[in-house]
């Protein structure tokens, strides 16, 4: 018999799907503390989740028979994933269950926009007959803008060309043939923001989302713009989406998540109401989804418990557990090497290459490439891809996967490389292992450098001239931010030099900015892993 602990509300349907399995047995505990879940988890052998449970390392710390932690739902930063990793626990999650009613609300909030519904619908309640107060917009002929193309983002695309609006869009991973085939006409993002008459985001909450936009920002864009928000809360500028709204530079919003939530004190509940939409959080709030997401869950965990293929896992692929004990360092390297590239290239990716050399062609090279895929498209997709759908989300979005070996003698034992193609430029990035298996970033483009890959990181190349990395340092000194370590290549033919500090704490954006303005140098990247 598996026994699994389920510890957040799923439908009731999910629920007995459970129970009719004969070598089941299902226990639900809702509402635990940490202690009362690291007291309870190590009976069981799989962990069923939603949002509020907390699986931290704490609760694991006991754990020998858990198998598996399955998230009904997407996001999974209530899960410390190394500490499940580092457990042998499988962590999957269902980030296709609720596209569709995500992509549903996101419309539903242009229309309501549009027309002034929820506004007209108080105030008819009130008795008033207010029509010319409430008079809308056609969205025919009309400019979408859409920030991040994937499935959702894609789904609400294949819509509202069916309503005759213009789209335009931006997705770091995705091509122009891609695009063309969905009717989007790709750009940069100020591009999109300064083009559109309704902009509605999709895309993960991370470093280069948040405060995606700002005053600073919406400065730029169209007259009378609106903006509609169901991706996460802090990606708009709640503050300053406020302000425009109280001053008109934005004529409308509608939101669905908030930088906080509960959002009671957030600056949008100053605004006119008749000027903005806030829906509490409903995007995956459908019948279908809720009962979707419980259901997908159940399957995934017990299909996974009897030792059948494992979906959608974030954090270990398909592979016999032996044979993953081996290749967990290369895996490791590859996510990092894969991260570490994404965040290192400007424009529209084409193609991704790994190549392997010596010792890291023994393995499975092709869970490794997958590996590699999915570090590189996290950044901007966050917990959605996983070690099963990394590839088909690059297939989709037109990027090649080319999967490489070589036999040329380098100083390196193991050597793994990736390399980015976009429509710009080529970006390279290679990495080994130690002795002790630990992951090292051992050379960038042309330039030879060895660091170990840090969460936080900065890279910069510079006119190779005196006084560089002493400004850099007073620049880091200045801001409170110390030094963990630095590694310096040069190029002597071309008189260039790359840098690559990581320092112990997050760097902010105006720290970044500040690099870019000292002299001699050429470029600046913030990567964080």
């Amino acid at each position: 018999m598996y026994k699994i602990l389920v510890s957040d509300k799923l439908s009731e349907d999910a629920i007995n799907m459970i129970k009719n399995e004969k070598d089941i047995e299902c226990t639900v505990k809702t509402g635990m503390t940490e202690d009362q879940l690291a007291e309870e988890l190590p009976n069981y052998d799989a962990l069923i989740i939603r949002s509020a449970s907390k699986v931290t390392a704490k609760t694991l710390e006991k754990v020998k028979k858990l198998k598996v932690i399955g998230r009904a739902g997407v996001g999974v930063d209530n899960v410390d994933m190394a500490a499940a990793t580092a457990k042998g626990v499988i962590v999957m999650n269902t980030p296709d269950a609720n596209t569709l009613s995500t992509a549903e609300q996101t419309i539903t909030l242009i229309m309501g926009m549009a027309r002034n519904l929820p506004q007209a619908d108080a105030s008819l309640k009130m008795k008033k007959w207010e029509r010319n107060k409430f008079t809308g917009i056609e969205l025919y002929g009309k400019t979408l803008g859409i920030i991040g193309l994937g499935r959702i983002g894609t789904e609400v695309a294949k819509r509202m060309a069916s309503f005759g609006m213009n789209l335009i869009g931006y997705d770091p991973f995705i091509t122009k043939e891609k695009a063309e085939e969905l009717g989007i006409e790709t750009m940069t993002v100020a591009d999109v923001l300064k083009k559109a008459d309704i902009i509605t985001f999709h895309v993960p909450k991370n470093k280069e989302t948040t405060n995606m936009v700002t005053a600073k920002e919406i400065a730029t864009m169209k007259e009378n713009v609106m903006i509609v928000n169901c991706a996460r809360g802090g990606i708009v500028n709640e503050k300053d989406l406020a302000e425009a709204l109280k001053s008109g530079r934005v004529k409308r919003a509608a939101l669905d998540v908030y930088d906080n939530e509960p959002p009671f004190d957030s600056d949008l509940f100053t605004v006119d109401p008749s000027v903005i939409i806030m829906a509490p959080h409903l995007g995956a709030s459908t019948v279908e989804a809720q009962e979707n997401v419980g259901k997908v869950i159940v399957e995934q965990v017990v299909e996974t418990l009897r030792g059948g293929m494992v979906k959608n896992a974030l954090n270990i692929p398909a592979v016999d557990p032996e044979q993953l004990k081996e290749m967990q360092p290369y895996l490791t390297l590859n996510d990092k090497l894969g991260k570490f590239a994404s965040q290192l290239v400007s424009g529209n990716v084409k193609a991704i290459t790994i190549e392997y050399s010596g010792d890291a062609t023994k393995f499975n090279m092709k869970y490794l490439t997958i590996g590699a895929v999915k570090g590189f498209l996290f950044p901007a997709m966050g917990d959605s891809v996983n070690f099963v759908n990394a590839m088909p989300i690059a297939k989709e979005r037109g990027i090649a996967v080319v999967e490489k070996t070589t036999t040329v003698t380098t100083d390196f034992p193991n050597l793994v490389s990736v390399t980015i193609d976009t429509e710009t430029e080529k970006r390279s990035v290679y990495g080994s292992l130690t002795i002790k298996k630990e992951a090292r970033i051992v050379q960038v483009d042309k330039f030879e450098i060895e660091i170990a890959p840090e969460k936080n990181i900065i890279v910069y190349k510079n006119n190779d001239k005196p006084g560089v990395i002493g400004r850099m340092g007073t620049v880091l000194g200045s801001n409170n931010i110390n030094i963990a370590s630095f590694a310096l290549g040069r190029n002597k033919e071309e008189k260039v030099a790359l840098g690559v500090v990581t320092v112990d704490n997050e760097v902010p954006k105006t720290v970044i900015d500040s690099i870019k303005n000292m002299e001699d140098v050429i470029e600046v990247k913030y990567i964080t892993l």
